[in-house]
């Protein structure tokens, strides 16, 4: 599930076998996902976060791919996410935790530092698994929007 101002790939399924199998396959972690953030501040160029989430053991990994000098906020980072565990909020939530919220993050942000009216900078990339009733190897992926690339005008 995406949190409803995440853009990018949404996998949906047309019959209840196959949301069921897609949700066990989610469960077991078969599932390969890589999201993309926009962060606020200086940020350790990877990293590992631990810290639980509503009382569950859970891990977010991350990758700084680029960083640009911003006026108002110091620092922006485009940072490439993998969640190893689906906690509600939890790329949001692990990313505020190290003091590194997402941009445009009204619920996990620093106060003083929200962006209005542009929305939240986290996207959901890609997914990688294999497909259950064929046994294809699928990889779907999904550009990052436009507005990623105003900030970052240096990727593709």
């Amino acid at each position: 599930r995406l949190d409803y101002a995440t853009t990018g790939i949404l996998l949906v399924g047309k019959t209840s076998s196959s949301i069921r199998t897609f949700n066990k396959m989610f469960e077991d972690k078969a599932m390969d996902k890589t999201y993309y953030a926009i962060t606020i501040g200086a940020m350790d160029d990877r990293g590992k976060i631990t810290s639980p989430i509503d009382g569950k053991a859970s891990q977010s990994d991350y990758a700084v791919v680029a960083s640009v000098p911003s006026e108002r906020f110091g620092k922006l980072n485009l940072v490439a996410l993998k969640p190893r565990t689906g906690r509600r909020h939890q790329l949001r939530k692990h990313l505020s935790e190290i003091g590194n919220p997402v941009l445009g993050d009204k619920e996990y942000g620093i106060e003083n530092l929200i962006l209005n009216g542009k929305g939240l900078y986290l996207h959901a990339y890609s997914l990688r698994f294999i497909h259950p009733f064929t046994n294809a190897s699928i990889h779907l992926k999904d550009a990052l929007p436009q507005r990623f690339k105003k900030i970052f005008s240096q990727i593709e």
